[in-house]
């Protein structure tokens, strides 16, 4: 079994690994090396200009702001939509009354509501993001009309385009269409759990905020955790749904304004691609420190059933 071992794992890994690395890797090396270039992104000719876009880069603005919203939203959206989607899972899956034959079962209708909890997903963010502009919108939009339904015209906000409200809304919509694929992602968690367990505990005394803490969290940590690194990759992009959404896009004052964005209009509307390529290697920094930071603070021994 051990005789042409190393020769079919070379075998199998040569093509895979020299696709990923000119596919991949090489990209990341461009990048870095056209930071270091005044490179239009429009005409082959460019010349080396050392850290200059980096000193540009520190001394911006707009890219501080850019950096305080993106902190913002890695602090914000793993929280919420990772907690609302362990609390609507641990309902779907363990929260329902008991039941004859069970002691530990989910609400009715679960399975119907796992569907309704990932029908944002089906939809692409571009449509997500255009329904809720509408929704947004001061005039004709859902939410101020039902405001004035419900008598409260006096309260009719410009929701994106008030500086204070407009990265609030962006961050709705992204908890909104994010968190059905973990309430489903965790039900998936939750339903391999033995029910041994949470009988146990309620034989025990355990109530089910105890049951949560004590058996479902911590049996799905590894879930948790990478969804974590996922929600965290996701805030620090928030493309799409600024560049729809957003007054400016961006704006209004930079209120929505995220490194990507940020990157994008510095590349294909001011054509400042070496400065574009300094924003994505600061971008690729700041992702690969928060998923270190994620795993290393995230750690703890693995436990199995």
């Amino acid at each position: 079994m051990q005789h042409g071992k190393y020769r079919f794992i070379v075998g199998f890994l040569a093509v895979p690994l020299v696709i990923y690395a000119v596919f991949v890797i090489s990209p990341f090396l461009q990048a870095i090396y056209y930071s270091f270039t005044d490179w239009t992104g429009l005409s082959p000719d460019f010349k080396m200009v050392g850290v200059d876009n980096y000193r540009k880069m520190f001394a911006d603005d707009v890219f501080w702001k850019a950096v305080g919203h993106n902190v913002l939203l890695l602090l914000v959206l793993p929280l919420v939509t990772l907690g609302l989607g362990l609390f609507f899972a641990f309902m779907l899956n363990v929260g329902g009354r008991r039941r004859k034959n069970a002691a530990v079962a989910g609400v009715r209708g679960s399975a119907f509501y796992k569907v309704v909890y990932f029908f944002p997903q089906v939809l692409s963010i571009a449509i997500v993001a255009l329904l809720f502009q509408f929704a947004y919108n001061p005039n004709s939009g859902a939410l101020n009309s039902f405001l004035s339904a419900v008598g409260l015209d006096s309260v009719q906000p410009n929701w994106l385009g008030d500086p204070d409200l407009a990265l609030w809304c962006v961050m709705a919509v992204m908890v909104w269409s994010n968190v059905g694929f973990y309430v489903v992602l965790f039900s998936a968690g939750m339903s391999s759990i033995p029910k041994d367990f949470y009988e146990a505990a309620l034989l025990d005394g355990a109530n089910r905020i105890q049951t949560f803490f004590r058996i479902t969290l911590p049996l799905l940590w590894d879930t948790v955790q990478t969804g974590w690194v996922y929600m965290g990759i996701m805030a620090l992009d928030g493309f799409a749904v600024v560049q729809i959404m957003t007054v400016g896009p961006g704006g209004p004052d930079y209120s929505t304004e995220v490194l990507a964005y940020f990157l994008y209009t510095k590349a294909f509307r001011d054509g400042q691609a070496g400065y574009a390529t300094t924003l994505g290697v600061a971008l690729l920094i700041v992702t690969m420190i928060f998923a270190g930071i994620v795993m290393k603070l995230g750690r703890r021994e693995r436990l199995e059933f």
